[in-house]
């Protein structure tokens, strides 16, 4: 989930970190991240950190650690249960071990077109309280939801929609990705990140899913690959801001309320942040000529989000919890017009 962003935008949200106050606080509570120290996700999320503090006035501060410093990504729910640590910022998905229902509603593939109709069903859509349902039996109480965005779709030949998926050799991560491209026509394959410039150059594959599209244009994958689909239509990851629910419910509302706002902002910010990104990306791709950057109609994007529910019900068959994700998600999206 490495996104490049500019400098301007790191620098500003790295800013907020020095504009905390010396004073002694109430609640310190240490979080862990699953992203690695310098990665720019991480150094937003530090920003979000040093804004809980003035948010609060002094009251909350949150020490926010790199991925692996106390426990290991995929062990972080349980070591905030047990008071190991306090919360995390992370991926929903490295859960989905425990209740197929956190794989589902950290990454329903196809279903969101942009952060924002993500964010309209966590917050106005019934997206929270599910979340919550699913952390709470688990000790944690879940803050609000962040993402590193909406992944582009790097491609060698030109696709215009669905159609064009049948029969291509592509890159996709094992689950739900790869079922879902699988039912669409496609040919997905298995290949380590490391290994997709290479696949591409050589025609082992002809697509891939691989990241935002800033880090696509950054390392090289338009040489080799061309025709990306911007803004992309498959995958975006649910970041989930969690902490310890016995210590959120000992939280004064004010306090809780100032946390809730943290998170929207940070989530915000971080969207914006990867915008901006983004464009100064595609329109230097434009700008050489050697690019050719596609964007799907509405009608495109809603066939392959109907072939993708499809996939999202053989999910919903493992567990209560699954099923009722999938119930939640299929009614909101009829409701507002993204699916038949």
């Amino acid at each position: 989930m490495l996104n490049l962003l500019t400098r301007p935008a790191l620098a500003a949200v790295a800013a907020g970190a020095l504009a905390t106050t010396a004073m002694a606080a109430d609640y310190s509570f240490r979080f862990q991240s699953s992203d690695p120290a310098g990665n720019p996700n991480f150094v937003l999320q530090q920003g979000w950190a040093a804004s809980v503090k003035e948010k609060t006035g002094g009251k909350i501060e949150v020490e926010l650690l790199p991925v692996e410093s106390i426990v290991a990504h995929s062990e972080t729910q349980d070591a905030i249960a047990s008071g190991i640590l306090d919360g995390h910022i992370t991926d929903t998905s490295y859960f989905a071990g425990k209740d197929p229902a956190f794989g589902l509603i950290a990454n329903p593939v196809g279903a969101w077109a942009s952060p924002d109709q993500m964010f309209a069903f966590m917050y106005d859509g019934g997206g929270k309280d599910l979340m919550n349902e699913l952390v709470e039996p688990y000790g944690l109480h879940f803050i609000g939801a962040t993402t590193p965005g909406l992944e582009a779709f790097v491609s060698k030949v030109p696709l215009n929609g669905v159609d064009d998926l049948k029969g291509l050799k592509m890159r996709a991560p094992e689950g739900l990705v790869q079922q879902v491209f699988a039912a669409a026509g496609a040919a997905p394959v298995n290949l380590p990140g490391s290994e997709v410039f290479t696949a591409l150059d050589k025609g082992v594959i002809d697509a891939a899913d691989y990241s935002v599209f800033s880090t696509n244009q950054a390392q090289g994958m338009h040489d080799v690959a061309p025709n990306p689909v911007y803004p992309g239509f498959h995958s975006m990851p649910l970041v989930e801001i969690s902490m310890n629910k016995a210590k959120w419910d000992a939280l004064p509302d004010d306090l809780k309320t100032a946390l809730e706002e943290s998170v929207r902002d940070f989530a915000n910010a971080q969207v914006a942040a990867l915008a901006e990104s983004d464009q100064k990306a595609v329109e230097e791709a434009k700008a050489s000529g050697k690019v050719t950057v596609t964007d799907w109609s509405p009608e495109e994007r809603a066939k392959f989000r109907s072939i993708a529910t499809g996939e999202w019900a053989k999910v919903a068959e493992r567990s209560d919890n699954a099923q009722k994700v999938y119930d939640v998600l299929t009614s909101y999206l009829k409701e507002n017009g993204l699916m038949q």
